[in-house]
């Protein structure tokens, strides 16, 4: 019986490696399109996608074919336009948003892809207000730290 398991086992972690391919896609002009690891056909692990010029437009990680863990979006221009975090291929946990300048415009905690919870909005890198969400609807704006802590745990900033 032990003999049998122990077999059954090494069959299935090498029919899984077997399946394991690294693969690529290309646009139309012959630039790469996307590359990454795929089980049969789906996405698995480390991927990267590309614009037609060749400036990478995503990166990041999938576990049967849906996103997960932390990503990157960039824009045409090649600079970053907003990152966090992927759980089952749901935006979950902080994201931050940048402007065309490359700086961070604002970061919002999200559930299932909806804000649910505090957006905090910058301005030239200064926070200008701080709202409150609820199932992606606002429920309150702050102007100035000193309302917003008489009312908010900053531990819910976490």
């Amino acid at each position: 019986m032990w003999r049998f398991l122990v077999l059954g086992f090494f069959a299935f972690v090498s029919f899984g490696f077997l399946n394991k391919e690294y693969h690529r896609e290309y646009h139309n002009n012959g630039m790469l399109k996307a590359q990454g690891w795929k089980i049969g056909d789906s996405k698995e692990d480390f991927w990267k996608f590309y614009y037609p010029d060749g400036k990478i437009m995503e990166q990041g990680h999938y576990k049967s074919n849906k996103k997960i863990g932390y990503w990157y979006f960039y824009g045409e221009t090649g600079l970053l336009e907003m990152e966090g975090h992927y759980h089952h291929g749901k935006m979950v946990k902080w994201w931050l948003f940048y402007d065309d300048n490359g700086k961070i415009n604002h970061k919002c905690q999200l559930q299932k892809g909806i804000k649910n919870g505090y957006c905090l909005k910058y301005k030239n890198e200064k926070l200008t207000s701080a709202q409150k969400y609820s199932n992606g609807k606002k429920i309150k704006e702050w102007y100035d730290f000193s309302s917003f802590k008489k009312e908010n745990k900053l531990s819910d900033l976490k």
